[in-house]
């Protein structure tokens, strides 16, 4: 069983990193995020598609890694 709401309900924050030209737009929901420990992201082009969900601890990584540049492998 699911502990995410209804994604279909919540505010959606895009990304600071998508460009501005309406393409590679990720959204994600913040406050789903505090109150279930995950967090949603989704394609902003395709806002009835489906979200991706990821624990917090996973999502804080992924976000740390592209921050700091993958080390190559």
């Amino acid at each position: 069983m699911s502990t995410t709401p209804d994604l279909s309900v919540v505010e959606w924050v895009k990304s600071t990193y998508s460009n501005g030209d309406g393409g590679d737009c990720v959204e994600w929901a913040p406050t789903v995020a505090v109150a279930s420990g995950v967090v949603p992201v989704r394609d902003s082009k395709d806002p009835q598609g489906p979200a991706l969900e990821f624990r917090v601890a996973g999502w804080s990584a992924f976000v740390a890694a592209v921050r700091d540049g993958f080390p190559a492998a």
